[in-house]
């Protein structure tokens, strides 16, 4: 890139830059929320997910276990791992609240 290109380019953001300074900010409110319900329904979804995981796991071992012929053995090793990752990362999330909260209670105010 040339050096007059450059020195257009940074006159073109220099003037937006003007602009948006000038121009009032619309929109007003901007929510930093990522849910609805905040934390305790996050988690509370995320429990009821690990728990649909590892039943749909179960069913389907035990469906394999009958011997129905539509259901796979790769099919419910993949369900069974799948439940398994999820429990595990709930078990590390659990791990970590617990901590924080001990934490929190054994700070001297």
């Amino acid at each position: 890139m040339s050096t007059p290109a450059i020195q257009s380019a940074l006159q073109q953001m220099q003037g937006l830059a003007t602009q948006a300074a000038a121009q009032p900010l619309k929109g007003g409110h901007v929510s930093t929320a990522v849910g609805q319900g905040g934390f305790g329904s996050e988690l509370q979804a995320s429990i009821q997910r690990i728990n649909r995981l590892q039943k749909t796991a179960d069913t389907k071992a035990m469906a394999f276990q009958a011997g129905e012929p539509n259901i796979e053995l790769n099919d419910v090793m993949v369900d069974m791992q799948k439940a398994s990752v999820a429990f595990q990362m709930g078990l590390q999330v659990r791990n970590r609240l617990v901590t924080a909260y001990r934490d929190v209670m054994n700070m001297q105010v």
